[in-house]
């Protein structure tokens, strides 16, 4: 959830107007205000200089969080990209890029992560803008009701830009005189998002909505006294938790389950198939088999994406190395090497709670502290240490119990890797893998791909559920 709150500010997409030089706004959660944003353009010489902050004060079953993102981009007054710099404070777990155009037109990029550094030079996304290209293109385009245009939008998070389509809607007297309703939909790999904004003739914002969980995040100008006012931090995870139909048995977990699935939303993502959970149906609803052994092949072979080290699972660090070389020992086969580590990271991370928002795999190596996030990572790191293929996966898994509830699904991570010729999944967070998670989608450990991968999350009620054999195996 963090990396699409994050993303809010740089699709906020509406810099300060021309004639601003900071906008305030207050940040709310289901009209419980939760934090505030700042956006700031600084014009110097021919530069322009556009800064965007936003701190959010959230809750995880009653442990505070506070996630702050910080984007930066420095251009030409044309809007021709010169350098950017972006900064995102998962709750203890600090992650910054810096980049900067060169003298042969690429760029040199600095990454952070923790206590690593790594420097790269890569090359600029075809069409790619920043701040003030995304501002003067939106004035090229004009207000006009019906116009419709995309562009693409660079993301420092992923070196990477994303396909970003804006409709204007035209003049919405219900929320402000004079507002005109704009909605821009942002290409998310699997998860594509739809944000509302309401903006003046000017292009000044005041006030944009998203879809979060199943309820409304909202941004609304304001002078900076009230933006910056004590927050009330909102429990987002309560918010996610979806009742399981019945109680489910250790042994019907165990055997294999399929379920019945109810999705709402506009555009429900496909679910993933594997060898270990089978997919019938689409849109709004769906049939999920999950079977923990099976026997047939998969077809979706390993990507390189799913190969070697990155920013979140860096297999290439030399602790990790050793811890991987150590807990996998003399076993003669992937499935058992996987199945050690599995145990050793369970073992390692003594201090298991949610006060940690996102850590990376040498973080969380070293401070022995997270959630499934952190226990899914770290596994998948360990994994391409030993040159097997990994994947970070999100969806639901089932809980007797959970934050006060009782026969739950909450929100989950665990570990993919290539076994056999098939997907095999492993759970260090938990007792191991069973029939009792849904996968929702699946990736190289940015959390990115993990907040999109539960995109349902407050979208998706479980209607059914019966043992794949069709008895009660309770």
């Amino acid at each position: 959830m963090h990396r699409r709150l994050a993303l809010l500010v740089l699709v906020m997409a509406f810099p300060a107007a021309a004639d601003s030089e900071v906008q305030w706004m207050k940040v709310l959660l289901d009209g419980q205000k939760i934090g505030h944003a700042r956006s700031e353009r600084r014009i110097e010489d021919d530069t322009v200089t556009t800064t965007e902050y936003m701190r959010l004060d959230i809750e995880r079953a009653g442990v505070a969080l506070r996630v702050q993102s910080e984007d930066r981009s420095v251009e030409t007054t044309d809007g021709a990209p010169r350098g950017f710099g972006s900064r995102l404070d998962l709750g203890g777990a600090v992650v910054e890029v810096e980049g900067r155009i060169a003298d042969d037109g690429r760029w040199d990029v600095v990454q952070r992560n923790g206590g690593t550094e790594s420097r790269q030079r890569v090359d600029w996304p075809a069409g790619a803008l920043l701040a003030e290209g995304v501002r003067l293109e939106l004035a090229r385009k004009g207000l006009a009701a019906g116009t419709r245009f995309g562009y693409r939008l660079y993301q420092a998070a992923s070196l990477d830009a994303v396909e970003v389509t804006v409709e204007v809607i035209g003049p919405d007297p219900a929320v402000g005189a004079g507002l005109v309703r704009v909605d821009q939909r942002v290409a998310l790999p699997g998860a594509p998002i739809t944000m509302r904004s309401w903006v003046t003739p000017a292009f000044e914002l005041a006030r944009s909505t998203l879809p979060l969980l199943g309820i409304e995040l909202e941004m609304v100008a304001c002078d900076e006294a009230c933006a910056t006012a004590r927050d009330v931090p909102a429990d987002v995870l309560a918010q996610t938790l979806v009742p399981a139909p019945r109680p489910l048995g250790a042994r019907e977990r165990a055997e294999g389950l399929r379920y019945r699935l109810a999705l709402a939303g506009a555009e429900p993502p496909a679910l993933p198939r594997t060898s270990e959970q089978q997919v019938e149906g689409s849109g709004a609803r769906v049939s999920i088999a999950v079977d923990p052994t099976p026997e047939q092949p998969d077809t979706r072979a390993p990507l390189d994406a799913d190969r070697g080290p990155n920013r979140w699972l860096e297999s290439d660090d030399a602790a990790i190395r050793a811890m991987a070389r150590t807990a996998a020992g003399d076993a003669g086969d992937d499935q058992t090497r996987m199945q050690r580590l599995e145990a050793a990271v369970r073992a390692h991370i003594t201090d298991k709670g949610l006060a940690v928002g996102y850590a990376s795999a040498a973080q969380t190596l070293a401070s022995r502290a997270g959630d499934c996030t952190e226990h899914a990572v770290l596994l998948a790191a360990l994994g391409r240490a030993l040159d097997i293929p990994t994947r970070v996966v999100t969806g639901l898994a089932y809980a007797p119990g959970f934050a006060g509830q009782r026969e739950v699904f909450v929100p989950h991570a665990w570990t993919e890797a290539w076994v056999g010729g098939r997907w095999m999944s492993f759970d260090a967070a938990l007792a191991g893998f069973d029939a009792g998670h849904i996968a929702f989608g699946s990736g190289d450990g940015d959390p990115s791909g993990y907040y999109a991968g539960v995109s349902l999350l407050g979208n998706v009620r479980i209607e059914s559920v019966e043992a794949l054999d069709g008895a009660d195996a309770r």
